[in-house]
């Protein structure tokens, strides 16, 4: 991407944080992953993805969230707890008989993301695990109250779990 493609996109995330990152990615013809460094750096924090692992444990401890897996086909949503999982045979392996289960390509992971932006008119925060080719694999989002705003104590978690894994995006 030119540094005025970089630019533009940056532009358009600053005044359009809340834009879905796929489609954005599509209509600019860059990868997610560029869409989301492209964001203000006050609403991101990247860490390696060889933290993909300590990640997914700690999450299969926040109780229930949303994981969305957004291709060009679907968009497929999973409420409820992640199971935890254990590295084995080449895949990250989601423990359980029923629910979300699955076998998960880890060591394609190069980065994982922390988000938090507003969408849709509230606050949203979310773990992005973004793949070699900029793509995300999936995204995993802090749940919400019966009020629909964050659940505090996952937010907590969430920003715990960025502080450990990621450094800030510079601006």
């Amino acid at each position: 991407m030119s540094s005025t493609q970089n630019a533009d996109l940056k532009a358009y995330m600053a005044e359009n944080p809340g834009a879905v990152i796929e489609d954005v990615a599509r209509e600019r013809n860059v990868t997610p992953r560029a869409v989301i460094e492209a964001l203000p750096g006050t609403m991101v924090r990247i860490g390696a993805g060889s933290h993909f692992a300590a990640a997914m444990q700690d999450i299969a401890q926040w109780g229930d969230v949303t994981l969305i897996v957004h291709t060009s086909d679907a968009i497929f949503e999973f409420t409820g707890a992640i199971p935890a999982g254990e590295v084995g045979r080449g895949y990250f392996n989601l423990m359980q008989p029923k629910g979300l289960h699955g076998h998960l390509r880890h060591e394609r992971c190069d980065a994982v993301a922390f988000v938090e932006r507003p969408f849709m008119g509230k606050a949203s925060a979310f773990v992005a695990f973004i793949n070699v080719d900029g793509g995300i694999m999936f995204k995993v989002f802090v749940g919400r109250d019966e009020t629909r705003a964050l659940r505090g104590d996952q937010l907590k978690r969430f920003q715990s779990l960025a502080d450990s894994l990621a450094s800030a995006k510079a601006a």
